[in-house]
């Protein structure tokens, strides 16, 4: 489908510098694989803050991490895709014991963006795929580093970014509408809020099932809409 090319081509720069990143990976020593993943660590808790403060609705925020965690939790979305790793690793013999962390982390980083909903509502009202190109090559430098610090996770986090991204493409190209600023900044917000529980795990402080909250961010969705017309 055309109104879907950057979005394809987000895809296809992720799974190449996701396998780069895994070719250096195996270059690494163990003392300077520990300093990357500090350095990636890092650079979400400062991302997730940076995105947390975009909040407009403190009330939908929080509303929406407690009724995603309890779907979430219900569903136990952690345990399933845990099972996923092991399964993998029969196949792939170098997955990484983070794989949790590797597929939430890529997802949240390559989605919760400005760039992402905004390039992919130009896409779907047919204004061209140019900001998603753009986006597409930062995103497969990210990868690279990314894959190198936490393996073959980052690989599979295309698969909730085709859904995802190639989602509010498909409804901008049916709906004709720009998403509000509003709703913008409070999915951002959600997310960055996830980015930050990621970013304390990934340094052994915590043990958050960032993944069974994960449903948060649709949750904002129908949460901004609601406050925004009875408030």
């Amino acid at each position: 489908m055309k109104f879907m090319t950057g979005t394809i081509i987000n895809v296809i720069t992720i799974l190449i510098g996701g396998f780069i990143g895994i070719a250096i990976k195996k270059r690494i020593n163990e003392k300077t694989f520990q300093s990357i993943i500090q350095v990636v660590a890092l650079f979400t808790l400062f991302l997730g803050v940076q995105m947390a403060l975009k909040v407009e609705h403190v009330l939908v925020l929080i509303l929406s991490l407690i009724i995603g965690t309890l779907i979430g939790e219900w569903l136990d979305l952690e345990a399933k895709v845990s099972r996923l790793n092991r399964s993998l690793k029969t196949l792939l013999p170098t997955t990484s014991n983070q794989f949790n962390e590797a597929l939430t982390t890529s997802f949240l980083l390559f989605c919760m963006g400005s760039m992402t909903i905004m390039g992919a509502i130009d896409e779907g009202m047919g204004n061209g795929s140019q900001l998603l190109i753009t986006k597409a090559i930062l995103d497969g430098f990210s990868a690279m580093a990314l894959a190198s610090a936490l393996g073959y996770g980052v690989l599979f986090s295309v698969i909730p970014l085709l859904v995802y991204q190639g989602g509010i493409t498909w409804i901008a190209w049916l709906s004709g509408s720009i998403i509000s600023i509003s709703l913008l900044n409070n999915i951002t917000a959600v997310g960055g809020v996830l980015l930050i529980g990621l970013g304390l795990n990934l340094l052994n402080l915590t043990k958050i099932r960032i993944l069974n909250m994960i449903l948060a961010i649709v949750i904002a969705i129908p949460l901004t809409i609601i406050y925004q017309y009875f408030f």
